[in-house]
């Protein structure tokens, strides 16, 4: 089922989870691990579940394993992710035509982050150039990513809205925003979207905390606010890692209900290959 039958048919919010392959991927207990917390998660009936994979197709022939087993074995859509960053057209064309093959109806086209030794591919330089290039050279359903506190990159909030608008207008289903922690920012970026006329479904992207140092990493890489309350909870009890991870459902779970009440279409929850927190939110959600 691709991206538009999806968000259009459901009688109820969309559950989506994202993904990655295990890093090592000589061991093969990680991906039968990663199956198992899949398997816990299945239950909730989700919808969609994207694979990630390294910029310039690191770990893409275990992405490709992923998503061929989320298809077979449990029967639900997967959404494989491609960057544009550090490869180049024949990489991309070749890609598409094996997702194709594997019946695959759907992809989340992205720059990627540039590299850090500063080498970047022209053949596509933005994620509006990649997803051109998709919906002209195959008959996938294309989704995009969304920043409500504004890409980390972008000159303004106005520019990055104007490009989020540009990938829409070539053809994009449905957004995907980054994590953050205050629903304001998601609903006044919806709200900016609405009124460009960006009108496709804007899905949140939700992170349940389950340390402090991951918190740490993750605001690192990305332009995200982090409400004073959340961290001064997380810092008065960052070595109770129960409590961490019980704190963590409370806050998403709110976030989430919140969300809900506003009248999103989905949620998507980035899982980080574990099933614990986003099982226990949806066990209280539903």
């Amino acid at each position: 089922m691709n991206l538009r039958e999806i968000y259009s048919k459901s009688n109820r919010p969309v559950l989506s989870y994202e993904v990655f392959p295990p890093k090592d991927d000589i061991d093969a207990s990680k991906l039968e691990q990663l199956f198992i917390e899949l398997s816990v998660l299945k239950k909730y009936n989700p919808s969609l579940i994207s694979v990630t994979y390294g910029a310039g197709g690191s770990n893409q022939n275990e992405s490709l394993e992923i998503i061929t087993r989320i298809k077979d074995e449990l029967g639900v859509t997967p959404m494989p992710h491609f960057t544009c960053v550090s490869t180049n057209e024949s990489n991309i064309k070749t890609y598409l035509k094996t997702i194709e093959q594997l019946g695959i109806e759907n992809i989340l086209a992205l720059r990627g982050d540039i590299p850090a030794d500063g080498r970047f591919c022209h053949d596509f330089k933005y994620a509006s150039d990649l997803v051109k290039y998709i919906k002209n050279k195959s008959s996938l359903s294309v989704a995009v990513a969304g920043y409500p506190e504004c890409h980390k990159d972008a000159a303004s909030f106005e520019s990055d809205l104007r490009y989020l608008k540009e990938k829409v207008a070539l053809g994009a289903d449905v957004i995907y925003t980054q994590l953050f922690f205050d629903n304001n920012h998601f609903i006044s970026f919806v709200d900016k979207c609405r009124k460009l006329n960006v009108n496709i479904p804007i899905i949140p992207g939700i992170l349940p905390v389950t340390s402090y140092k991951q918190l740490e990493k993750m605001t690192s890489m990305c332009k995200v606010d982090v409400p004073v309350s959340l961290v001064e909870t997380l810092e008065k009890h960052s070595s109770d890692k129960d409590y961490m991870k019980k704190y963590g459902v409370e806050y998403a779970t709110c976030q989430c209900q919140q969300l809900l009440e506003s009248g999103v279409k989905g949620l998507h929850f980035y899982t980080l290959n574990k099933s614990f927190s986003v099982n226990e939110i949806l066990s209280n959600l539903l």
